[in-house]
This record gives structure tokens, C-alpha cells and sequence, in this order.
């Protein structure tokens, strides 16, 4: 069986690919599902995987993913409105405002929402760590101020990153549910 994942990023599709190997064929689908504006990442996912299943035809499952970068100090903001805040706001500012903070723990929140006929389910992953100045090559977003065990996201390389990812924990938790997932 396949699952089709909404995503336009085939990064996603490698990792989700990675973690299904022997459950499932992972295959991308790129389809613009209406975000709805929610605090709840949950619900954005899940209305999400909900259209774009019953948009695509109802005939294989589909996997819809929400991110969000929730900043202790700032109330959990940015949360669901990260990519806004990352195309309006940028990583530097969002740094700035976080800098004269003395709490600076963020947690990287990832959901996947699952829908087929029965239903839909979610799995979540997160990952703590600790905003700070800008430093590293790779990654995107705010992988450059986001560290994780004495290193940014930006400054791993993309094993080292998908080995302790808020999405690849999500992903685990949802291979582990798939294994025994009967249509």
C-alpha cells in the first residue's frame, strides 16, 4: 500500500520514506490543502489531511504534516505561525527579540495527521533545545539558532539532523502505529 505525502519538499518524502521502508511505499503528493489559522497544530494538520484525502479521491491514505518552533520566553510564539513569522519577521529578528531573554528554551514541534476512510489520527514529535546567535552553513529556517546538544541544526549535517528531528520522531511514532494499521 502507498501512503501519499503532502508536501512539496522531497527532503520530507526521503526521510518519511526512511522510516516506512518495509510498511509502506511513500509517494509525494503536492497539493495546496487550505491551512486553516489555528494556535493548534493538531487541527491545522488534521483539517489539512482531511481535504487533501477527500480531494485527491479516497482511494489511497494521505499524511499532512505541521511544524512549529515554540519559544518558551516569548509564550510559545511563533508556534503555528512559524513560517510567516520566518518570511515576515525573518530568523534574525526573531533571534533579537529572544536574545535579551535569560530563558531561552524552544522546542521544535512537529504533527503529522493521517487520513484514510476511518478517520484521521496524529502522531507528534518534538525536539528541546535552546535559541541562540546564528551560527552554521546548512539546514533552513531556523535551523541557524536553534541548538541542540552544543551544536545548531544548521551546523549538523542532514544525518546527523534527521536522527534527532521533531519530524523523524513524529515519523517513528507513526511507523510504529502503521505496522499494525489495517485498512
Amino acid at each position: 500500500m502507498a501512503v501519499r505525502f503532502v508536501t512539496g519538499n522531497e527532503g520530507k518524502v526521503r526521510e518519511a520514506r526512511a522510516y516506512l521502508e518495509g510498511l509502506a511505499s511513500v509517494e509525494q503528493l503536492e497539493y495546496d490543502y487550505t491551512e486553516v489559522q489555528s494556535d493548534s497544530l493538531e487541527a491545522i494538520a488534521t483539517h489539512g489531511a482531511r481535504e487533501a484525502y477527500e480531494a485527491v479521491g479516497n482511494d489511497e491514505p494521505v499524511l499532512v504534516g505541521d511544524t512549529g518552533l515554540f519559544v518558551d520566553a516569548l509564550g510559545g510564539f511563533p508556534g503555528p505561525y512559524s513560517a510567516y513569522v520566518e518570511d515576515t519577521v525573518g530568523v534574525e529578528r526573531l533571534w533579537r527579540l529572544v536574545e535579551l531573554e535569560d530563558d531561552r528554551r524552544a522546542r521544535f514541534r512537529t504533527v503529522l495527521a493521517f487520513a484514510d476512510e476511518n478517520g484521521t489520527e496524529t502522531f507528534d514529535g518534538s525536539l528541546a533545545g535552546t535559541i541562540v546567535p546564528p551560527r552554521g552553513e546548512g539546514g533552513f529556517g531556523y535551523d541557524p539558532i536553534f541548538e541542540y546538544n552544543g551544536q545548531t541544526l544548521a551546523e549538523m549535517d542532514v544525518e546527523e539532523k534527521n536522527a534527532i528531528s521533531h519530524r523523524g520522531r513524529a515519523l517513528s511514532t507513526f511507523a510504529e502505529w502503521y505496522a499494525e494499521y489495517d485498512e
